[in-house]
């Protein structure tokens, strides 16, 4: 007779399903891209796209498989999340010189990052009991907090910006699924790599309840950072 665990069944079947979850929220906001054209939405659906990629590896490697390639491109994945999330929310700034400058830097640091994560080799110590929790080695923690450090940042004034400017309860939704996602991911390069797990099911959940409610914007709305979203 086999025996079952339970508790491993359940969390390997929420990982894939909110691996699937990102993945449908990852093709709805490449549909808005593709009528709008919003270098903001882009950003979203991106970031989006990197959580789900991050998700998929955990579940996999839950279920047992795992390589080095698997474990560079989840360091990553984690560390590019949270700033290529804060992509999307330069344009509540409203510094077109300030948003250049900071997607240059966004965009440098995940170049830097990513050579340096596939440039690493990582084994399978990091991972124990299928969740990874090994430490990455310093310079890809102190390559990853270039990153995320100010990512953190720019959310969290955008999201100060954008609820002077605006209450909405769709957007509070949205903001506050992609600050606890960065928190996560900034959790993970501080070594608090299980605190990530939770942040990604609970800022996914709210990223996802913000977009499935978010009535059809206007132009305007769009511009100041906000992904836009039909009902």
């Amino acid at each position: 007779m086999v025996t079952v665990d339970v508790g491993h069944l359940a969390i390997a079947s929420s990982l894939a399903a909110l691996t699937v979850l990102l993945l449908i929220l990852c093709v709805r906001g490449a549909l808005q891209y593709s009528r709008t054209r919003l270098w903001t939405q882009l950003m979203w659906t991106s970031g989006l796209a990197l959580a789900a990629a991050a998700m998929a590896v955990e579940a996999v490697v839950y279920v047992g498989f795992v390589s080095s390639p698997m474990l560079e491109a989840y360091v990553f994945f984690s560390a590019a999340i949270v700033g290529v999330l804060s992509l999307g929310a330069t344009r509540i700034l409203r510094r077109p010189r300030v948003e250049r400058a900071y997607t240059a830097y966004i965009f440098a640091c995940s170049a830097l990052v990513g050579v340096a994560s596939f440039l690493t080799p990582l084994s399978g110590s990091m991972v124990t009991g299928g969740i990874i929790t090994g430490d990455p080695p310093l310079d890809l923690l102190i390559l990853s907090t270039l990153m995320t450090g100010p990512a953190t940042v720019v959310l969290l004034t955008a999201s100060y910006l954008s609820l002077r400017r605006s209450w909405r309860w769709q957007t509070l939704l949205m903001i506050g699924g992609a600050l606890i996602l960065g928190a996560g991911g900034t959790l993970y390069i501080a070594s608090f790599p299980v605190a990530l797990y939770y942040a990604e099911f609970l800022g996914i959940l709210l990223l996802f309840l913000g977009l499935i409610s978010m009535p059809q914007a206007s132009a305007t709305a769009a511009h100041t950072g906000q992904p836009v979203a039909s009902s």
